[in-house]
């Protein structure tokens, strides 16, 4: 479920921290009550500490559906805010740079009555999100 080929996005959450995660679970199969699932859960943050900020304390979220898709025996989905995902943020800011500095394909926007100045915000307001990221996989208990 953690698994790096499990993610969406081509980012490894090994390389970040985990900010929030949420586990909706849809079990067809066997009973299951929600205390095994939040024991679950809590030896899962248990073991992987590390992948999980300190400064927000209670910060996954599960949830159980008793019925599941059609054909399986049991499904889960995993949504998770990790910090890796600045890599992602950071690969597309730099070629956004390249390509603005150049002026690519600009006149495009332009003549639709886009200002080059909001080409300047987007790229700065990519800069702090990464810079935000960067600031809460640093952070410790004692910072917030």
């Amino acid at each position: 479920m953690f698994d790096a080929k499990n993610m969406m996005a081509a980012s490894d959450a090994r390389h970040g921290r985990y900010l929030t995660v949420s586990l909706p679970l849809a079990i067809f199969r066997g009973n299951v009550s929600m205390k095994e699932v939040e024991d679950h859960m809590h030896n899962v943050q248990n073991k992987n500490s590390a992948y999980f900020v300190e400064c927000i304390p209670n910060n996954a979220q599960t949830s159980q559906c008793d019925m599941s898709p059609r054909g399986l025996k049991m499904s889960v989905t995993f949504l998770g805010n990790s910090t890796a995902i600045q890599e992602l943020f950071k690969c597309v800011g730099d070629q956004f740079s390249l390509m603005f500095k150049r002026k690519a394909f600009l006149h495009w926007y332009t003549e639709e009555g886009m200002d080059e100045m909001e080409f300047t915000e987007a790229e700065s307001n990519m800069q702090d999100l990464v810079a935000e990221y960067q600031q809460y996989q640093d952070a410790t208990i004692d910072e917030t």
